[in-house]
C-alpha cells in the first residue's frame, strides 16, 4: 500500500507548497538515514490527533517542534535523537496548515498507510479517548512503540487488554503524566523526599476554573467533555491525574470516596447550538493513602478562582506545611508557625500569609510535556528507564472507575492492586 501523506518544501517567498508524494522521496529519506549514522539517530514518530488543542499545543509545538529547534536530544555518547514526525488526522487542510507553521514535511489522513511504513517506529495518540484503543491496537500489531495521552482507554478492562498486548509484542510503551513535571510539584516532591514534613498528615487540593457555557463568550473546552456518551466528564479526566500525582509524590492510594455533580445542565457547542450536559462537571473526592495520609481533592469546571494558581495542593505535616501550585511552592516550618487563637469577638491581628516562605527556584524547569517526551525517546533509543508505562495508565483509569462507582453507590471503596 502506498501511504497517502504528502511532503512540503519552502518556496523563495517563504510560503510552503506541495512538492512531492511520499513515493517520490523514498530515496531522499534513505539518504537522510545514512547521513545520520554515528551522529544523529532519527526517530520517526506518527503523531495522531495533533489538530486537537492538547495534541497541537503541548505535544506538537511545545514538545516535538521545540526539541527540533534545540537540535534534538543529546545522548551520553554524543549522538543526538532527531524526532521526525508525520502529522496524522482527519482534516487535511488543518494538517497542511500545521505543516506550514512548523516546517514538518509530512502529513497524512491515512493512519493504516503510515503504520505500514517501517521508517516510523513510534506511534503517539492524542485522539479522543473513545477512539484511542482501536488505533493503539493497530500500532501494536504493526510493531510500533506506543506513547499516548491519558487516559489510555475509556475503561479498565480495555486498558488491561492494551497492557497485555504491548507486553506480548515486546514494544515500549508510555502514557503522559505531565503534572509530575510541573515546577511547583517538582519542588513539593523534593520537600517530601527530604523529610521536610515529618509525618505527612493530610493533603487538600483545589483544581479548576469557570468554563463558560457559551455561546458568548464561547467555552474554553471542547463540548465532548460534557457528554458522557462521548467519554466526557471530570472524573475520568482528573482522577487519572490524581492517581499518579498521589502515588508518585506521597504514597499509594488505598481508598476512594467521591461525589460527582452536573452543575450546568445545558451548554452550547462549537456551532453555538445548545446541548444537554450528560457528564459531571465537578467532582468532590476523598482518598486515603498508605501511611494514613488523608486527601481531599476538589475538581471543578464551575468555580471562579480565588487562589494563586489553577491547581493548589496544601500539605500538612508534623514538622511543616506547604502549598504547591503549577509553578510556585510556599512552606511554613513548625518553628515559624504562628500561634492562632479562636476569638470571633475581635478582628484577627495575624497576617497568616506573611508567615509563609517561597521555595527558591534552584534550577530551570522545561515544559513538562517536552521533558517527558525526551525521556520516552531516550527510552526508545537507549533503553533508559521510563517508569510511566501502560501499567501506570491502567491505574489511572482504575481510580476513575472506582470514583464513579463510589459516587453511584454512595460509599468508600478500596483500591486493590492491579494484577
Amino acid at each position: 500500500m502506498v501511504p497517502t501523506w504528502q511532503t512540503f518544501s519552502t518556496t523563495k517567498g517563504g510560503e510552503r507548497e506541495l512538492t512531492a508524494t511520499r513515493t517520490e522521496i523514498d530515496g531522499a529519506a534513505g539518504a537522510t538515514t545514512q547521513a545520520g549514522e554515528g551522529g544523529r539517530r532519527t526517530v520517526g514518530i506518527i503523531m495522531n490527533g495533533v489538530t486537537g488543542r492538547m495534541g497541537m499545543n503541548q505535544h506538537l509545538f511545545r514538545s516535538i517542534v521545540a526539541i527540533r529547534e534545540q537540535g534534538g536530544i543529546e545522548l551520553a555518547d554524543g549522538r543526538r535523537i532527531w524526532p521526525e514526525p508525520v502529522l496524522v488526522g482527519r482534516r487535511e487542510h488543518k494538517l497542511r496548515e500545521l505543516a506550514e507553521r512548523t516546517g514538518i514535511e509530512r502529513i497524512s489522513t491515512d493512519l493504516d498507510a503510515v503504520l505500514a511504513d517501517p521508517e516510523y517506529e513510534v506511534y503517539f495518540d492524542a485522539t479522543l479517548t473513545s477512539a484511542r484503543p482501536e488505533a493503539v491496537r493497530k500500532a501494536i500489531a504493526a510493531g510500533k512503540h506506543v506513547y499516548t495521552e491519558k487516559p489510555i482507554a475509556p475503561d479498565l478492562e480495555t486498558a488491561l487488554e492494551l497492557l497485555r498486548l504491548v507486553r506480548e509484542a515486546g514494544v515500549k510503551h508510555g502514557v503522559v503524566q505531565d503534572k509530575l513535571f510541573l515546577p511547583g510539584l517538582l519542588k513539593l516532591a523534593e520537600l517530601v523526599r527530604s523529610g521536610f514534613f515529618g509525618r505527612i498528615l493530610s493533603v487538600r487540593g483545589e483544581f479548576g476554573y469557570w468554563v463558560f457555557e457559551g455561546p458568548e463568550p464561547p467555552a474554553q473546552r471542547p463540548s465532548w467533555n460534557y457528554r458522557a456518551e462521548d467519554g466526557g466528564g471530570i472524573i475520568v479526566d482528573m482522577f487519572c491525574h490524581w492517581r499518579y500525582v498521589l502515588d508518585n509524590i506521597f504514597a499509594p492510594v488505598k481508598t476512594v470516596t467521591a461525589l460527582g455533580y452536573t452543575h450546568i445542565p445545558e451548554r452550547y457547542d462549537e456551532r453555538g447550538e445548545p446541548y444537554e450536559a450528560t457528564a459531571e462537571d465537578a467532582a468532590y473526592a476523598w482518598f486515603e493513602l498508605e501511611g494514613g495520609i488523608v486527601v481531599n481533592l476538589n475538581s471543578s469546571w464551575c468555580t471562579r478562582v480565588n487562589r494563586d494558581e489553577l491547581l493548589e495542593l496544601h500539605v500538612d505535616g508534623t514538622h511543616g506545611s506547604a502549598v504547591a501550585g503549577l509553578h510556585g511552592c510556599r512552606i511554613q516550618p513548625a518553628a515559624a508557625t504562628p500561634k492562632a487563637v479562636w476569638n470571633p469577638d475581635i478582628p484577627n491581628d495575624i497576617d497568616f500569609r506573611s508567615a509563609w516562605i517561597e521555595v527558591p527556584q534552584r534550577q530551570s524547569y522545561d515544559n513538562g510535556f517536552k521533558a517527558q517526551w525526551e525521556l520516552f525517546l531516550r527510552h526508545v533509543v537507549d533503553d533508559e528507564p521510563f517508569p510511566w508505562g501502560f501499567d501506570e495508565g491502567a491505574k489511572g483509569i482504575q481510580l476513575a472507575e472506582l470514583g464513579m462507582r463510589a459516587w453511584r453507590e454512595r460509599r468508600t471503596l478500596d483500591v486493590p492492586p492491579i494484577e
